[in-house]
């Protein structure tokens, strides 16, 4: 066990993660600080295998043979359009050539042949457009409950918030990388598969264009065949590197802007969300600053992405320039020489434009590379953040199937996120049907407690036994009220559709909130229209709709007066009475509504203690001790 009082920022680091070790004893997980998910120099090779495990489950999900099949729609309506570049690369031919022999009827005929050939190029454009959008569409749905399911299960998004720092924003993750993951990959493939088949397609006809070129070097003559291919191959090599020499910090970059923005948005939701304590606070100066400090950061990132774009656009444009400059200047000597006509020169110039436009896809995809590239890395922090969380709820606080009367605290140690213990051997027994007050003061740990009952505190050790197939509720001081209908957040989290409109208004009106009864088809954004009382009658409301065996009240009626509260906890033993309560509470007149009382008291220089004050069970075994000093946790 390290000593009390030993600084956390002291404790050992795993020398290869960046993990602060927890040292109590057997506590075998560790919490992650400042850990950033995405290195300063992120490479394809290291990119490519984590874009893979991510996106193959989809191509063999249930979804995989509709998906299969637009994939494979898209991919012949890229081809059919490769086909048809090819044919007016041939046009291109027959088109100067008829101009070059002022030959009307052959220049009409070509008129005639190329608007067919546009159209039908267009029609396969749009659709190719149209299927590769209903792919990425399903694509992403998929992904998303894919995401979701993992962030919501064994209450992943809370363990999460506490241990994995390097995850910012999972809820932008979510819902905006991967829908550009889904985006940029099919538009990389598609684009990577056009490049691939017209580099092969027009590599022949440039071959076979291009003829021989001789060079003479000190009275000697070397004969090139298909020299515009070397060329054109040359030309894009160069580009290539001086591309990727360029545009590399562009990941580092574009990884940092979608944090950024992601860090600024939420910095206004949460403002929304608490614009009354803003208001009585009167704050607004503070909150103007922390904006625009946030803001800030968004920014000094854009000015980056300015700076690197500027050097690239330099670059790129020039590139593109010389593509369509180079070949003419290349042909021109085999033209003047007679061996090109001028149809041939035009088909010459546009093949080679269509082989350097694929030996260039490297370096005119490179920004969308560049934030595929950081999408990959935020998503894989975020399976890393997920996984982390995984293995730590093996190594926690177990829940498992007690008797059928009675939960059971055995050994339980729980620990505060940096290691430090605050409470050790807790032991003790709740009987079916008893009303148990936890009371103490305030910062002593009881609604960590509380949190390690329900199985979602995952820092410490021992074992919590419920009966099996016992149904829980826990009310916490401040509810969650759901964006909806009324009728959804009286039921949550059950489905609505399965409570009745008149055990819903029965129940509000039994709580005291009979005005809302005829609201109950009413969307509204609720925790901003009911005060904090209002709020804790209507989780109130919600244990008389669900009947649960098993209650935990977490101060949930702190913002009521005594006379309420009263009246509540009168209700539910009248309404739940078979129902087993557990409180936590600070008033005094709770004791009158508890066959039980545990009480924890801190003591200067020993180990706090939860001592049973009243009750028939009172007794050492009851005894929880407590590090005095340890953080403050509610």
């Amino acid at each position: 066990m390290p000593p009390r009082d030993r600084d956390p920022d002291q404790e050992p680091r795993s020398a290869t993660t960046g993990e602060r070790q927890l040292s109590g004893p057997g506590v075998s997980h560790s919490t992650p600080v400042d850990y950033v998910d995405a290195p300063a120099g992120t490479s394809l090779r290291r990119t490519l295998p984590r874009a893979w495990a991510m996106i193959r489950p989809y191509w063999f999900s249930d979804d995989r043979w509709v998906a299969r099949g637009l994939l494979v729609a898209v991919v012949a309506l890229t081809l059919g359009m490769v086909y048809l570049t090819v044919l007016l690369n041939q046009w291109n031919n027959a088109f100067y050539s008829a101009l070059q022999d002022k030959n009307m009827v052959a220049f009409r005929l070509q008129l005639f042949r190329v608007t067919w050939l546009i159209g039908i190029f267009i029609v396969l454009a749009v659709y190719q457009v149209y299927l590769n959008q209903m792919l990425e569409i399903r694509w992403r749905r998929w992904l998303t409950k894919r995401y979701l399911r993992a962030w919501l299960d064994d209450c992943a998004y809370y363990r999460m918030q506490l241990m994995a720092r390097e995850t910012d924003n999972p809820d932008q993750r979510i819902a905006e990388d991967v829908h550009l993951l889904a985006a940029h990959t099919l538009g990389l493939f598609t684009g990577a598969l056009r490049a691939t088949v017209t580099l092969v397609t027009f590599v022949a006809i440039l071959w076979g264009l291009s003829g021989w070129l001789t060079i003479p070097v000190a009275g000697w003559s070397i004969t090139v065949p298909g020299y515009m291919v070397w060329v054109a191959l040359l030309y894009a090599i160069a580009g290539t590197w001086v591309t990727d020499w360029l545009g590399r910090p562009l990941v580092r970059l574009n990884y940092d802007k979608q944090r950024y923005e992601a860090d600024f948005r939420f910095s206004l939701v949460r403002f929304r969300e608490n614009t009354e304590g803003v208001a009585l606070y009167r704050g607004e100066e503070d909150e103007f600053r922390g904006f625009l400090g946030r803001f800030e950061d968004v920014v000094r990132n854009w000015w980056g992405l300015m700076r690197r774009q500027k050097r690239m656009t330099y670059f790129t444009s020039a590139y593109g320039l010389g593509a369509w400059i180079v070949p003419s200047i290349v042909a021109a000597p085999r033209y003047f020489r007679g061996e090109l006509g001028l149809g041939g020169l035009m088909q010459t110039n546009q093949a080679f434009q269509q082989v350097q436009d694929a030996l260039s896809f490297f370096v005119q995809s490179y920004k969308e590379i560049a934030a595929w590239c950081a999408v990959v890395e935020r998503l894989a922090g975020f399976e890393r953040s997920l996984e982390r969380v995984r293995q730590s709820s093996d190594g926690g606080v177990r829940r498992a199937e007690g008797a059928p009367a009675h939960l059971a605290v055995e050994g339980v140690d729980i620990y505060l996120p940096d290691g430090r213990l605050l409470m050790e051997n807790v032991n003790f027994t709740v009987l079916r049907g008893e009303a148990v007050l936890l009371a103490g003061a305030s910062g002593s740990g009881k609604s960590t407690l509380i949190r390690a009952i329900a199985g979602i505190w995952p820092f410490g050790r021992g074992e919590v036994r419920l009966p099996k197939g016992a149904r829980v509720l826990f009310l916490p001081q401040r509810p969650y009220l759901p964006i909806g209908t009324l009728r959804d957040v009286v039921s949550y989290p059950m489905p609505s559709a399965g409570v009745s409109d008149a055990t819903l208004r029965e129940a509000l009106d039994a709580v005291g909130l009979p005005e809302l009864g005829d609201r109950l088809d009413e969307a509204a954004h609720w925790a901003q229209q009911l005060s904090p009382g209002q709020q804790q009658r209507v989780a109130f409301a919600r244990a008389l709709v669900q009947k649960p065996d098993w209650l935990f009240l977490d101060e949930a009626t702190s913002a009521l007066d005594e006379m309420s509260e009263a009246r509540l906890y009168r209700l539910v033993r009248d309404r739940l009475s078979d129902t087993t309560v557990f409180s936590i509470g600070h008033r005094g007149t709770l004791g009158a509504f508890h066959s039980r009382r545990l009480t924890v008291e801190l003591h200067d220089s020993a180990p706090a203690s939860i001592v049973e004050t009243s009750g028939p069970e009172a007794g050492p075994e009851h005894a929880l001790r407590r590090d005095p000093g340890a953080a403050k946790s509610r």
